[in-house]
This record gives structure tokens, C-alpha cells and sequence, in this order.
């Protein structure tokens, strides 16, 4: 164990004396002072771990001493130790950012026990999440690799994604290398899962599927419009906090919404933290105009050309049509409300949303569409800074937090709470951060996304690969008799022969999305209410 100093001030300091000598056996050295200015002058000249200060001194009071304290030396941890129980002196030093408040007359073990929540708080908790994660890991692996359905592969990628947060926040990373090992291995187990099972969830009425891309509005978000508020027939604007927000950040997979949880939790109750599937290909073209249009991609093909593009690209040109898509999604389910769209680009269109918030409150149901994430992935690729500043999971992760906390959002969902709204937050699809290359060869025409592909006489290896010879099976647009659509599985990507080299290179090591695997299709759905 390491070796701590701790500063002990106190004016009756010789009655502590049993209470030192137990720290000491225990291994800490203890430097004793009997007022406040000694333990100033003690504080300047030494580096301590932590104090402790009696808050009732002669001279120089405790919290005079723990306000010039902090002045020196911002980051010592400072323990009060007090006869008092008044309140308004507890707020006080928890004001002024003490690290524990004891109160007379002592036991030692108490003592001890503040000492380790402070020294040893961070070894502790490594230890016992290493500890916890080697018991579970077992569980795990013997859960995926069984047969398991579609709400079971759900509960094992919560439980792989809590112990990722658990270990990468503890000192020792050393069993992360362990969990990145067992994550793979279950992302090769769900791919199979979804070959085996996507055709049949689309095709097949008799096979219980799990909620989709394009069944999300109808069944998980349109009953919380109905149920939230005292809409009228004539389609009348809710009362009180019955508006309903729901808030869609592209790309958010469910470990960096465990992230920004926390940051919520201080305005609304988690009703609800759910999943559903984003269907094939997990990209904004296809996932979220499913989304809007409550269709599956042949079908918004065939049911309304005026709005549908073909995805040949990433362009944002796709989804121009969301907000049509949905109205008519809202008249086919015979809903009758007031209902506001809003894409969010940039900061400027972010403020403007927070300051035109007031009239949102008419309406039953406000979607908002936030692109920030997707486009942080994109530039991520283009970008050397980017990189550099988000080489892994861990740090995407932190920069997805630091953008919630400094972005308009956070202000924007703030007022939902105090206006005692109801808020949902949910994704059109994931991520993955690809490794492995899969040449392919295909046509100038097809599309560029590195992790599926579209279009005729394409030539592949079938390894890793979810090939749709039959697109109508997938429900996905044909273009020409022989189109087919390839997806790559777990953390490939496609490559050309051609620059071979310089793709793999380029990309490797990229977030990509577009394909089979626990991040890109399992994706959040949180449902809100204000405290």
C-alpha cells in the first residue's frame, strides 16, 4: 500500500492521541497541529494527502482554515470534523467542497473508513470490477454461445457495454484487452444470429421479430403521443407538460448514451430505457427515412417515389423529405396533431431551436433531428486532428459527452424538465470502429459505403459477408434484375483491389456504418419525464 500523509488540526489535538496511533499502526503517517495557522503553515511547506480540521478552533475557525486551504492548495482533500450538528455549517463546508464532514465524538473505524473512501477509493473500485467482471465473464460467454432470441441478445449487449464503462473508468485497463476480446466474439455470434433471422423477421408473420426501424413511431412512440396529453379531436394543442419531444441523435449507439445518462438524470426519471433494431443498411438514408416514413425502404420506393432517393451516396440529400415522410406516416395512423420538425446542423440552429422553445409547447409532438454524432464519425475519417483526438471508443465516448454538455441541447432539454415535459431519445442507427478488410470488385456506379454495398455483378468472397441476392426479401429498392446487396459483419470493411493498400490504410481503424453488427443495429430508446 502506498504510503499516506495525512495533516490532523485540531485545538484539543492530545485527546485524539488513541486515534492517531490507530492511523499510524494502520500504516498512515500523521502529522498532528493545534490550530488553524499551523495547519496553514503546515499545508505551504508539506504535501499531504489529506486533512483533517476541526471546524471549532480558537483564532483561525475551521472553515476559515479550509477557505485559505483551498486558495493554496485547490486539490487536497479536506475531512471536517465537528462537535456541531447545525445545518447551516454542514451546507457550508459542503459548499466550500470538503471531501467528508465527521462529527464528535469519533470511532476509529469511522475514521479509517473516510480515509480509504478518499485515498483508496480508486484502487478499491478497480479491484472489485476486475473481480466482478472475471465472475460474470463466464455467464456471458456461456449466454452467447446458446441459442438466444432477439431480447436476450439485447440483455447481453447492455451487460457487455456496462462492464466496457466499468473497466474503462477504473485505474487498471488491463482486463479491457480481455472485455474488446469477448466483445468480438459475441459480435461474430449476433451476426450469424442476424443472417439467420433477418429474412424471416421481415417475411415471415409467424416468427416473432423484435421492434424495427420502421415499426418504431407506430409502436413505441404514437402511443405516448396518445397517452401524454388531453388532445381533442380536432387535433388540439396538449396542456400543462403533455407535449411530447422526441429527440433523435444520428448515430448514437448505447454505450454514449450510458454517458450522457448521467447528465439527464438530474432533470428527468428514466421511464423507460429500451432497444429496438435498425434495419439493413444501418445507414441515415435507409434507417431513419424507415423511421419517419413507418416503411420499409422498397416500400416508401413504391408507395412514394416523390420523396424517395436512392441511396448512392451519404449525401444528406436523402433525408431532405423526413418531416413529409412523417406527416403522412401521422394521417395513415389517423393521428390528428400538432406536430413541429426540426435538423439541427449546426450551433447557430441549435440556439434557434432553444430560443424558439416557447411555441413548441403547442404542440403534442416536437421531433428534433440532431446530426452532430454522424458528422463527428465522418470527419473523423477525413480529419488527422479528429483522429488524433479520437483514436478509440473510450475517447469518442468523452467527446460525445463534452459535445452534450457545451451544445445547445443541453439548455434545450433543461427547459423541456422545467416546462415538466416528456422527452425521448433515440438514433436511427450505430457504429463500429472497422479493422479487418474484405476486397470486393464492383462497378463505377456503386455506391461508396465501406460497410455494405449495392449493384450488379459485384465479385466477393462470401466470408463475413450477408449477402441479399434477393432484395425484395430485404425489402430493399432493385434497381436492376441483377442487383444485390453485400453487408459486411462484425468489424470488416470493404476494399477495392484497386489502391488496396492506401484504403486499408486510410480507413482502417475508422468508425464506419452500414452493416451487421451489436453497435450498428442495437441501438438506444429512452423514454423521459421530468422530475
Amino acid at each position: 500500500m502506498q504510503n499516506y500523509s495525512i495533516l490532523w488540526a485540531d485545538d484539543e489535538i492530545d485527546l485524539l492521541k488513541p486515534h492517531i496511533l490507530f492511523l499510524k499502526n494502520k500504516g498512515y503517517d500523521v502529522t498532528p497541529v493545534n490550530s488553524g495557522a499551523d495547519a496553514l503553515d503546515q499545508v505551504e511547506q508539506t504535501n499531504y494527502d489529506v486533512v483533517f480540521l476541526d471546524e471549532m478552533m480558537p483564532g483561525m475557525t475551521g472553515l476559515e482554515t479550509l477557505a485559505q486551504i483551498k486558495q493554496v492548495r485547490p486539490n487536497l482533500p479536506v475531512v471536517m470534523i465537528t462537535k456541531s450538528e447545525e445545518e447551516h455549517i454542514m451546507e457550508e463546508a459542503i459548499g466550500s467542497k470538503i471531501a467528508d464532514y465527521l462529527i464528535k465524538p469519533l470511532n476509529p473505524n469511522q475514521i479509517l473508513l473516510s480515509v480509504k473512501k478518499i485515498l483508496d477509493n480508486k484502487r478499491l473500485v478497480t479491484e472489485r470490477t476486475n473481480i466482478g467482471y472475471q465472475q460474470d465473464f463466464r455467464n456471458i460467454s456461456m449466454q452467447y454461445n446458446d441459442r438466444m432470441d432477439f431480447n436476450e441478445w439485447v440483455d447481453v449487449y447492455k451487460k457487455l457495454i456496462y462492464w466496457e464503462l466499468e473497466l474503462d473508468s477504473s485505474q487498471d485497463k488491463s482486463m479491457l484487452e480481455v472485455m474488446n476480446m469477448q466483445k468480438s466474439e459475441a459480435n461474430s455470434e449476433f451476426c450469424k444470429f442476424v443472417v439467420d433471422n433477418y429474412e424471416d423477421w421481415l417475411n415471415d408473420p409467424k416468427t416473432e421479430s423484435p421492434v424495427m426501424s420502421h415499426q418504431l413511431m407506430r409502436k413505441k412512440v404514437f402511443p405516448l403521443v396518445e397517452s401524454g396529453g388531453s388532445s381533442s379531436a380536432s387535433g388540439g394543442a396538449p396542456s400543462g407538460g403533455a407535449s411530447l419531444f422526441f429527440l433523435l441523435i444520428d448515430n448514437l449507439r448505447f454505450d454514449q448514451w450510458k454517458v450522457i445518462e448521467p447528465l439527464l438524470a438530474e432533470y428527468f426519471t428514466i421511464e423507460e430505457e429500451s432497444s429496438y433494431y435498425a434495419i439493413l443498411p444501418t445507414t441515415t438514408g435507409f434507417a431513419r427515412n424507415a423511421i419517419f416514413s413507418g416503411m420499409m425502404p422498397s416500400e416508401m420506393e413504391r408507395k412514394h417515389p416523390d420523396l424517395w432517393v436512392n441511396d448512392d451516396s451519404e449525401d444528406e440529400g436523402l433525408n431532405n423529405h423526413e418531416e413529409e415522410f412523417l406527416r403522412r406516416q401521422l394521417d395513415q395512423s389517423r393521428l390528428n396533431i400538432k406536430m413541429s420538425y426540426h435538423k439541427i446542423l449546426n450551433v447557430n440552429q441549435g440556439k434557434s431551436l432553444v430560443d424558439n422553445f416557447n411555441n413548441l409547447l403547442q404542440n403534442q409532438l416536437n421531433v428534433v433531428v440532431y446530426n452532430f454524432v454522424d458528422m463527428l464519425s465522418h470527419a473523423r475519417t477525413d480529419m488527422a486532428m479528429i483522429k488524433e483526438l479520437a483514436p478509440d471508443e473510450s475517447a469518442y465516448r468523452s467527446i460525445m459527452r463534452s459535445w452534450f454538455l457545451h451544445s445547445p441541447i443541453l439548455e434545450f432539454v433543461q427547459k423541456i424538465a422545467a416546462k415538466g415535459g416528456r422527452l425521448i431519445i433515440t438514433t436511427d442507427h450505430g457504429m463500429i470502429r472497422v479493422q479487418k478488410p474484405a476486397k470486393i470488385v464492383g462497378y463505377r456506379e456503386t455506391n461508396t459505403n465501406l460497410r455494405y454495398k449495392q449493384g450488379k455483378n459485384l465479385g466477393f468472397d462470401d466470408n463475413h459477408l450477408f449477402v441479399g441476392r434477393k432484395p425484395e426479401r430485404l425489402f430493399l429498392p432493385k434497381p436492376h434484375v441483377s442487383t444485390a446487396y453485400v453487408f459486411t459483419l462484425e468489424d470488416y470493411f470493404f476494399a477495392y483491389p484497386n489502391n488496396y493498400n492506401y484504403y486499408v490504410n486510410h480507413y482502417r481503424n475508422t468508425f464506419q456504418h452500414g452493416g451487421v453488427s451489436l453497435e450498428e443495429i442495437i441501438v438506444p430508446f429512452a423514454y423521459l419525464k421530468a422530475k
